[in-house]
């Protein structure tokens, strides 16, 4: 089998490597495809090498087959379609107890803490696997996780029909968030500098707004009657991403923080006392995400296909990880591990 590993910043390794059947309570899992993201990025720059370590295998956006199946484990076929969960609970701490096992004190995540999908074959604990429908395209499928993401997000604000909700960066994520938060009915709009992903939220029917070439608060206001938004995401990581998010809402109105923000950012705190504006954060997703996130994939309702611009094979990792953060008209990149398998 190969395997991308990670030897420092910048540098990947594909190994050929001995293949392991699964343990007791796992489930061998001959993987398909192999997404990219942000976090993924971080690890490739050397920005979490105190926790990820060289010699690692990351990766934990996927898709793929049931190849073998370990002892212990019923109700699994080989061959079967299946995705990955890649957050291990530790079932004990204060957030487990409390019912929030997703934000785990001691969470162990598949493809950081320890080794990930980009790997042709991947023995996991079987109580992390998630089935698939046999019709649905396992390429579509390796978006499953950032969509669960989205789900979640869309869930913790309590997103409803006619809310307007404003997200502030169109990156896969951000698009995502707008495509699930208009299913329930939404009235939504996302803010994005970037053409190519304005384009690609619009071809998805959302309403996109360039906040170089227009006001944004003062649009905002225009579209609620002087109201404001009820919901802002803010998804673009950036200290005028936050200014926006902030100054668009509406009274009592719900800041969701997606995006990861590696330094302090200055916050209008006295708008959130004016306006008794609400802060939440939103971290990862729970098995239910998970399966919904499963759901609106398979109908149609997220259309995944569209937001995938780049399939290539594991030789070309490399250069996947180049066009991801060189940026430019590229959303996702998926690695193509089936010709291992032929």
């Amino acid at each position: 089998m190969k395997a991308v590993v990670y030897r420092g910043a910048r540098t990947l390794d594909i190994e050929e490597r001995p293949e392991a059947e699964p343990g007791h309570g796992e489930l061998g899992i001959a993987v398909a495809y192999t997404g990219i993201c942000g976090t993924d990025l971080h690890i490739y720059h050397g920005d979490m090498d105190a926790r990820v370590g060289t010699g690692a295998v990351i990766g934990h956006e996927m898709s793929g087959r049931v190849a073998a199946i370990g002892p212990g484990v019923t109700g699994w076929s080989v061959g079967q379609p299946v995705t990955v969960m890649p957050t291990r609970a530790c079932g004990e701490c204060p957030a487990c107890v409390r019912g929030h096992s997703h934000i785990c004190h001691r969470m162990q995540f598949l493809g950081i803490d320890s080794p990930g999908a980009m790997q042709s074959r991947w023995n996991v604990p079987a109580d992390l696997v998630i089935a698939l429908p046999e019709d649905l395209p396992l390429e579509q499928a390796a978006l499953i996780e950032p969509t669960a993401v989205a789900v979640h997000d869309v869930r913790r604000a309590d997103v409803g029909a006619d809310d307007h909700v404003v997200v502030v960066g169109g990156g896969p994520v951000g698009v995502l968030i707008a495509a699930v938060a208009q299913g329930r009915g939404a009235r939504v709009l996302l803010v994005e500098p970037d053409a190519f992903r304005r384009e690609v939220a619009v071809e998805l029917g959302i309403e996109t707004l360039d906040p170089a070439a227009a006001d944004v608060p003062a649009t905002v206001e225009e579209r609620t009657g002087g109201a404001g938004a009820d919901i802002a995401f803010e998804v673009s990581g950036s200290a005028a991403g936050v200014v926006t998010a902030v100054d668009v809402l509406t009274t009592r109105g719900r800041l969701v923080m997606v995006a990861i923000h590696p330094q302090l950012r200055p916050v209008n705190l006295h708008r959130f006392f004016w306006r008794e504006l609400e802060l939440f954060g939103a971290r990862l997703y729970q098995r239910d995400d998970m399966v919904e996130a499963v759901q609106l994939i398979a109908t149609g309702a997220v259309p995944a296909q569209r937001l995938i611009s780049r399939v290539g094979p594991v030789g070309t990792v490399a250069d996947a990880f180049t066009a991801l953060e060189s940026g430019g008209s590229v959303m996702k990149v998926l690695i193509d591990w089936q010709e291992q398998a032929r």
